[in-house]
């Protein structure tokens, strides 16, 4: 891709305006809301943020900057964690903001599909659908920002992957905007449709660097007729393993939560949001599961406290709490929901996104607790996640005195080196649901198979070429 001289800049950047007037190409000003990410680790400078309102004018942005050789980032709501959705540095390559983006389409309750645009705001769409008496799957703690193009560049995974799978899985059809500026089409809900390759697949998950997906068509379900939540404590992380086999047999498919916490994770939320209820003493493991049913609140709730009964019994829990209102269980779904904020509190941390087997699971985290806490003596483990599906946010927090940012710097490629060469001994992937973007992307080249590397470069380059689109992610 060829850097663009002066000229060539100003031509760009006048076509954008006359294409999306001026108002909408921003180069003055605070741009931070885009060019800063979530997590306050990449600052870039964009040339221009330019927010389009149709797909016609994303086609219309793609074309002018592919023929002035101009880098595009593509950008949702900027809650992405791995420094994918920023621009880089140099000043030369186009923020693209889709969150003018935000119609919904279609809602097809018979279907149970809605088709929407990629800047919607996750939670709106659930509230939508909702509305028409039907469940909009996906969750995770961003939702109320987070938006819907994102979520599928990233493949995001959330709290109900255990039940409903990853975005992948609830996605039907996209609508995508190639490297050409040409407009893909492919948005109409069907369940079965087997003409060739599956393109839908290739733009899911690939972090804006084959193509820019501008709508999408999702899954929906009917809304479950009750649902019962609780916090359990475990005295080992092997119990709850335990646990989550005992919660399978005997809910099924019912089982649509299942994540755990360790005891310094819920210590950090205590410590930052004091105000939010504990209904339960410190335990070295909490589990926050959720069941969801077709029948009736009676039966439902009954089938749930017989499973929590055996498990006390069993020895799995030593303790338990169930919500007995809405409010009760959101409540306890907020003490898990808060401990990313707990974290950005306590300072910079190192992260990670695993995913492991999870009957390797409790070996992983103690050889792993063990090997960091040799390595720097004092380091505290902020370790929760979503223990149903095998993915845990296993995260290492400076030990007490010394510096938050510092520690991050000078110790997170070993801390990585660490966490990873366990992951791999284990059949894990170092890589579960936040994706690769600039964070990851070394690694990804150190431990992917050469194979399915050489893969990835080839539809890289048979998709974008000029290598346009998000340069320097993934790949």
């Amino acid at each position: 891709m060829n850097t663009p001289g002066q000229g060539s800049t100003l031509t760009l950047l006048a076509d954008l305006r006359q294409t999306l007037g001026a108002a909408q190409v921003l180069t003055e000003g605070d741009l931070s809301a885009w060019e800063l990410d979530w997590r306050r680790r990449w600052r870039g400078r964009a040339l221009a943020v330019v927010r389009p309102g149709s797909t016609e004018e994303v086609a219309a942005v793609v074309r002018a900057c592919a023929a002035h050789g101009t880098a595009i980032v593509p950008q949702g709501g900027n809650t992405g964690l791995v420094g994918g959705g920023v621009p880089d540095a140099s000043g030369t390559q186009i923020l693209l903001s889709l969150q003018r983006m935000h119609r919904l389409r279609a809602l097809d309750a018979a279907n149970l599909t809605l088709t929407a645009e990629a800047g919607c705001v996750l939670q709106t769409l659930q509230v939508a659908a909702h509305s028409q008496g039907l469940l909009l799957p996906l969750s995770l703690a961003a939702e109320g920002s987070c938006t819907l193009g994102g979520n599928l560049a990233t493949n995001a995974g959330g709290t109900q992957v255990l039940r409903w799978g990853n975005a992948r899985e609830l996605c039907l059809g996209l609508e995508v905007v190639t490297a050409r500026g040409e407009v893909w089409q492919s948005l109409s809900g069907l369940r079965k449709d087997n003409t060739g390759y599956d393109l839908r697949d290739l733009f899911v998950g690939s972090e804006g660097t084959l193509g820019i997906i501008t709508a999408a068509t999702m899954k929906l379900a009917p809304l479950p007729a009750a649902v019962s939540t609780a916090l359990a404590s475990c005295a080992s992380l092997a119990d709850a393993v335990a646990l989550l086999q005992r919660a399978r047999g005997r809910l099924g498919s019912g089982l649509t939560g299942f994540e755990v916490m360790n005891a310094f994770s819920l210590e950090l939320v205590a410590r930052h949001f004091p105000t939010l209820p504990r209904p339960l003493p410190a335990a070295p493991w909490t589990v926050l599961l959720e069941h969801s049913d077709t029948e009736g609140e009676a039966p439902a709730r009954a089938r749930f406290e017989s499973l929590l009964g055996a498990a006390l019994e069993a020895g799995e829990i030593t303790d338990c709490a169930i919500a007995e209102s809405l409010a009760q269980s959101r409540a306890l779904w907020q003490l898990r929901e808060s401990i990313p904020l707990a974290q950005a509190e306590e300072g910079q941390n190192i992260k990670h996104d695993i995913s492991l087997p999870v009957s390797a699971i409790p070996d992983f985290v103690a050889h792993t607790d063990a090997a960091l806490q040799r390595q720097w003596p004092g380091v505290r483990l902020v370790d929760f996640g979503h223990l149903g599906d095998g993915n845990l946010h296993y995260n290492v927090q400076a030990p007490p005195g010394i510096e938050a940012a510092a520690f991050l710097a000078e110790q997170e490629e070993a801390v990585n080196a660490v966490v990873f060469d366990a992951v791999a001994a284990r059949g894990g992937s170092f890589s579960a649901e936040h994706g690769i973007g600039a964070l990851k992307r070394d690694e990804l080249a150190r431990r992917k198979s050469p194979v399915a590397l050489a893969m990835m470069r080839a539809i890289k380059a048979a998709l974008d070429p000029q290598g346009l689109f998000n340069p320097g992610r993934v790949l």
